[in-house]
């Protein structure tokens, strides 16, 4: 199970989304504005990001609205980004020395 929350994170355009979704509620349209990804597109990766339970959905009459369903998600990219900046400053410091 870990495994596949993994693959969906592993994917450069579902953090881009999950980024967006970051300051709350979105409607599809602010989304597909900001990513400037086909409408199908968006609905494949939001699909994938609703099932893995990263993102929920909301209808509105003809609009759907997308909205972080769990934030933590966002704290495991931060981990993440931290490590790999320490990683990079660290092979930075042996290129340095070197």
């Amino acid at each position: 199970m870990v495994a596949r929350h993994f693959r969906v994170l592993g994917e450069p355009v579902r953090l881009a989304l999950l980024h967006a979704l970051s300051d709350g509620e979105r409607p599809a349209s602010a989304l597909l504005a900001e990513t400037r990804m086909s409408q199908a597109n968006l609905s494949k990766h939001m699909t994938v990001l609703c099932a893995a339970g990263f993102v929920r959905r909301r209808r509105d009459g003809a609009f759907v609205h997308y909205a972080l369903a769990d934030a933590r998600v966002l704290g495991l990219c931060e981990l993440m980004c931290d490590r790999l900046e320490a990683d990079a400053a660290h092979a930075g410091g042996l290129i340095a020395s070197g």
